[in-house]
């Protein structure tokens, strides 16, 4: 059992972040290369470095054992629908913006957990959602001008948005699967259960288009499954330092990232209505967070009162 270290922990949390943008990165300038086999690679080259974490300190059985197999291939095939769309929305939106718009997930968590799983949700929760959801749509609103008479659905960037709209959609739906499987499966099986379902899963798409990477398309392939690897091992360990309420508002630091690393590399200018409404969305999911923490101090107090 790990040591409460709450700097470390957030340490941990800052430098996982940076590498999933650096992976973003990676997967962005191989825009020519179909999602589908964005997300194999993303996903193959993964379990090298995680499973050879798991090795190094010798727990590498733990990450096949499993109660629920058919749970980890659900959650695989929620999970590669979920990342092919995300891969798409990289190549087709300046990477601030579909980053920004990934920002929704945990906000429609909370409706879907309240809408399907009956879960009780308190009206300042609502409050900070619906405030969340409509910077979502600030972001939005400018690609799909066909809703003020433009034709500009058929516009890549349109269609980029709508692409990234439903991956925080179908995100959601993951991570509340993971949130099931917790409950009898260890993280080790679940982290290696999804890249190898997400390696097969993508497979299929082959007949769809792949197409032979070129040497550097390659390499950076290959380096965003590494770096996609190394982030998960990192945000995994960074919870076993301090609390999720801690650690978790560190996730927005993805947004100036983003932001440096798009202006840079691919010349892109982050427009107002994106910083807008990425920040609604930031505070409105920073705003859930915290309250969700102050609700499991509540639970613990009312827990240790009746206790005798």
């Amino acid at each position: 059992m790990a040591v409460a270290n709450p700097m470390r922990g957030i340490m941990l949390k800052v430098v996982s972040v940076l590498f999933f943008v650096i992976m973003a990165t990676m997967l962005k300038a191989t825009e020519t290369v179909p999602s589908g086999e964005m997300v194999f690679f993303r996903s193959f080259f993964a379990l090298i470095p995680v499973l050879g974490y798991l090795a190094w300190k010798r727990r590498f059985y733990q990450a096949f054992a499993t109660k629920r197999p058919l749970g980890h291939i659900l959650r695989g095939l929620v999970g590669v629908t979920s990342m092919s769309l995300g891969f798409f929305a990289l190549t087709r939106l300046p990477l601030p913006e579909a980053t920004a718009i990934n920002y929704a997930t945990p906000l429609l968590i909370v409706i879907f957990s309240a809408v399907l799983l009956h879960e009780r949700v308190h009206v300042f929760r609502w409050t900070a959602v619906m405030v969340g959801l409509v910077g979502v749509v600030i972001i939005l609103w400018p690609r799909l001008t066909v809703f003020s008479g433009g034709e500009a659905l058929g516009d890549a960037e349109a269609v980029g948005a709508i692409a990234a709209l439903l991956a925080a959609v179908v995100s959601a739906f993951a991570q509340m699967a993971v949130r099931n499987l917790v409950h009898t499966e260890r993280t080790e099986a679940i982290v290696t259960y999804f890249f190898i379902s997400a390696s097969v899963l993508s497979l299929m798409t082959l007949p769809f288009g792949w197409v032979w990477p070129t040497p550097q398309q390659a390499a950076l392939l290959v380096g965003a499954g590494f770096f996609g690897g190394l982030g998960q091992l990192l945000m995994t360990s960074s919870y076993r330092y301090a609390d999720m309420s801690v650690i978790a508002p560190f996730e927005y630091v993805s947004l100036l990232l983003t932001i440096v690393i798009g202006f840079f590399v691919f010349a892109e200018v982050p427009t107002v209505t994106m910083v807008v409404g990425a920040l609604i969305i930031i505070g409105s999911g920073i705003a859930v967070i915290l309250r969700e923490h102050r609700l499991g101090l509540d639970r613990i107090k009312a827990k240790e009162a009746t206790t005798p």
